[in-house]
């Protein structure tokens, strides 16, 4: 099975479309979404209807941490983070807003288990940024003794972890398009970056793909009307630093 991983699409319906047509190129047969459907963009009723359309094919979708806020706001901005949660509220329907809602947290397929953010307490929305955070998620996987893969999102960037012959974590960079071996009697984590919002001065969307005959991982990177959807920001009446962000890529 060819499984593309998507996370953090936040409201950017263009920078969707396009990762969606770029996997299907890819030939990928089924699609997880890891959360952050919305929060930022301009068009979070879209990215929904969209990726709820997509589970009728067998889409498997988490929750993140704006997808929570979108269907509770915080009574006060306290953050960046929830600033635009209550107008992504008010942009969604009812049931919209319930299935947002209902969706889990995490979700094991076979040897793989996919997070928004860390293992560690998935609720508590923690960063997996460096090593040591890697670890704590891929430890506290140990629960799901088949499991030889987490897939998670939530940083806005790609990385990969494995686990060798000692118990310590080691990093490895990914290309873009080029496929990792990733054999199962190692341990591995990555997270899969940003469909909506990258933040690595890069504006081109990320996403990632599984092949799980042969066992290799791609990252990719896929241009797409980043203007556009920073034009759909400004004329919503969102922040400016939102559409900033996303030609800015960071």
């Amino acid at each position: 099975m060819r499984l593309a991983l998507m996370s953090d699409i936040h409201g950017n319906i263009q920078a969707l479309d396009a990762c969606l047509q770029h996997a299907r190129a890819q030939r990928a047969q089924r699609f997880a979404f890891l959360g952050d459907l919305v929060g930022y963009g301009a068009d979070p009723g879209a990215v929904v209807e969209r990726i709820m359309l997509l589970t009728e094919e067998g889409a498997l979708v988490l929750k993140g941490n704006h997808d929570e806020m979108a269907v509770n706001p915080p009574l006060e901005v306290k953050n960046v983070g929830s600033s635009t949660a209550t107008w992504t509220h008010s942009q969604l329907d009812a049931t919209q807003r319930a299935w947002l809602d209902a969706l889990p947290l995490s979700a094991q397929l076979d040897k793989i288990l996919l997070v928004h953010a860390s293992v560690d307490g998935p609720e508590l929305w923690r960063y997996v940024y460096d090593e040591r955070a890697a670890t704590a998620s891929l430890d506290a996987a140990a629960q799901w003794p088949a499991v030889r893969y987490v897939f998670g999102g939530h940083v806005h960037e790609q990385s990969l972890y494995y686990r060798g012959s000692t118990a310590s974590l080691m990093k490895f960079t990914p290309q873009p398009g080029v496929a990792v071996p990733v054999p199962s009697h190692r341990q591995w984590l990555a997270t899969v970056g940003s469909v909506g919002q990258p933040r690595d001065g890069k504006p081109e969307a990320m996403y990632a793909l599984i092949d799980t005959e042969r066992w290799q991982l791609s990252f990719h990177r896929v241009p797409y009307d980043h203007s556009a959807a920073a034009w759909a920001i400004r004329a919503a009446g969102l922040p400016d630093f939102f559409a900033d962000r996303l030609e800015r890529g960071r």
